[in-house]
């Protein structure tokens, strides 16, 4: 029985566990959404809030960028996380990350998941945007020539036939 047992092993010795979340925490912070599995993803979860909780501290704030940094090697994911993710959930008292799951995987059939922050959701256009863009399957209206240069005179050239003679040329 599993009783008060606070994590998942995910089948690995506790430094290369450790190395794991670390790296999961650097994508996510990075790039706002990642695929994993759904038992990486759940243990992804606490570790990652917490570390959002430290950026979003304003007493101390050095102290938690000391406390954070043990954890996000990138000190470019350190900036991003305190001056952007931090600020985008001061006011958030917790429920930073969003767990989709996909279904399995093709290979091993493993429940994969999407985890992601609140408030990076794909946001699809609406018909507004597309009308003052232009849509896709329309055709733009072609660029008026420019009458300063003057026009290539394109010389016909006889088409050829099977044979690689010209069309209507005696035939040798």
């Amino acid at each position: 029985m599993r009783h008060r047992v606070g994590y998942r092993k995910l089948g690995r010795v506790t430094p290369h566990r450790i190395a794991l979340l670390r790296n999961l925490a650097t994508a996510l912070f990075e790039r706002e959404r990642i695929r994993t599995t759904l038992m990486k993803a759940k243990e992804l979860r606490p570790y990652a809030e917490k570390l959002i909780t430290l950026a979003k501290r304003d007493e101390n704030r050095l102290h938690s960028r000391r406390l954070v940094a043990r954890d996000i090697k990138s000190p470019v994911v350190i900036k991003k996380l305190f001056d952007d993710l931090g600020a985008r959930f001061a006011a958030r008292p917790g429920g930073y990350t969003r767990i989709l799951r996909l279904g399995p995987r093709q290979g091993d059939g493993a429940e994969m998941a999407i985890v992601e922050l609140i408030g990076s959701e794909w946001k699809p256009e609406k018909k507004d945007d597309k009308d003052k863009q232009g849509e896709k399957g329309k055709a733009q209206p072609a660029a008026k020539a420019d009458s300063s240069k003057p026009a290539k005179d394109k010389a016909e050239k006889p088409k050829k036939g099977k044979r690689g003679a010209a069309k209507g040329a005696p035939a040798e």
